[in-house]
């Protein structure tokens, strides 16, 4: 059964990049390509990168064994050009090849944004001509939206996108690659149970690739992924979630990507919002993603992650739920007592993600700031709490938690 070649892809994959994680390490080292302490980092000595490399060396490993030759995609549309059709797994991989060398160029030479999004649109186009284009997507309560002609764009959009967004939340020891081992798995089951084999496998071997590099990037980590991992990582992420979900015509089919996603998705978010909402460019770095706001208010790096995993496991679960919970037969007729189980899940989710959320200090609250201002100082008065949280909420500058 294919569900096997996905285990030992896993496996396989996870074996490889990990011990090829310290040779990478080392060779990143004398040639002094090396993450320096920055003002916004985290780590307060330099670290070897590339170990992109390791993940690459996993992911092809496992891929020339256990992948097949080419992916038979279902048919989304009748009628719709680009429905149906193969994707040749060689394709696949000639993408990881360049993104893992345009990374690991950004990481030796430090490409300027414009050089680097034009590497990172030219693997998305080769995957694209490939075959890994979606033309119609479900939504659930609405029925299929076609987009014929503009599919190209929008899955090229959708893979750069999603190669930026893993690079963002590349910030933190173990961040990425443990985001990026839950996200694999969670999308490995779901393309099992569409019947798009091909792409659980990918995504199982993605998984397994991350994990064996996670061995060594966990706090403290003894080497980074860098440009050269995070984008390879996006782009297989972006490809699974193509071919194994986006281009079928199940209710789930975006749903899926979106709650898989979502905390790197809503971490990007934030912070690209934050920089457009004070005139700064979007690509430029600074130190407002969740791992910093979290490390502002006292959180360690490892429960920092620890907290980051958890979101992400509850996300990816509810994805998991809507193809396991039986609350309807996907084609738009529900069981209304699966429904009303189905939105509890998704009720649960929602308060523990808004919960997550005030911990993090995204949102500041006026009533706990006034007790922690009042606790100090007695005498403050109602028009400096209004000053404070007002600060608190436009510079995201918060106090350490007491």
């Amino acid at each position: 059964m294919r569900y096997w070649d996905a285990v030992f892809a896993f496996l396989a994959a996870m074996v490889v990049a990990a011990l090829l994680t310290p040779v990478v390490a080392r060779f990143a080292r004398r040639a002094g390509v090396l993450s320096r302490p920055t003002d916004r980092g985290l780590s307060p000595q330099p670290v070897p990168l590339l170990g992109g490399f390791a993940i690459l060396a996993g992911v092809l490993v496992a891929a020339a064994i256990w992948m097949p030759a080419t992916i038979p995609l279902p048919h989304v549309a009748h009628g719709v050009r680009g429905s149906g059709g193969t994707v040749h797994t060689w394709v696949i991989m000639a993408g990881a090849c360049l993104i893992t060398l345009v990374g690991a160029i950004d990481d030796i030479l430090d490409l300027r944004p414009e050089l680097k999004l034009l590497g990172q649109v030219a693997v998305a186009v080769i995957v694209v001509e490939g075959g890994a284009v979606v033309t119609d997507v479900t939504i659930p309560f609405v029925g299929s939206l076609q987009f014929p002609n503009a599919g190209g764009v929008l899955t090229v959009i959708w893979l750069v996108g999603l190669m930026n967004v893993v690079n963002f939340s590349d910030g933190i020891d173990g961040l990425a690659a443990g985001l990026c081992t839950i996200d694999g798995v969670a999308f490995a089951i779901v393309a099992f149970d569409l019947d798009v084999s091909g792409a659980g496998i990918l995504a199982a071997l993605t998984a397994g690739a991350a994990l064996g590099f996670l061995f060594y990037n966990f706090h403290p980590a003894s080497v980074f992924m860098g440009d050269s991992g995070s984008n390879l990582l996006g782009y297989l992420l972006g490809v699974v979630s193509v071919i194994g979900s986006l281009k079928t015509n199940v209710v789930v089919a975006l749903v899926v990507p979106l709650l898989v996603l979502a905390v790197p998705f809503l971490d990007t978010g934030f912070v690209v919002a934050k920089r457009l909402k004070t005139g700064r460019k979007p690509w430029l770095a600074d130190a407002n993603h969740f791992h910093h706001r979290m490390s502002r208010i006292g959180y360690s790096q490892r429960k920092t992650v620890a907290y980051l995993y958890a979101w992400t496991v509850l996300l990816a679960g509810v994805a998991v739920g809507l193809r396991f919970i039986p609350y309807s037969d996907h084609h738009n007729h529900y069981r209304v007592a699966w429904l009303l189980v189905m939105v509890a899940v998704l009720l649960f989710a929602l308060a523990a993600s808004v919960y997550l959320v005030y911990l993090l200090e995204i949102l500041k609250f006026k009533t706990r700031r006034a007790t922690e201002m009042r606790r100090a100082d007695p005498d403050t008065s109602e028009h400096e709490i209004e000053e404070a949280v007002r600060r608190d909420l436009e510079t995201g500058e918060f106090e350490r938690v007491r």
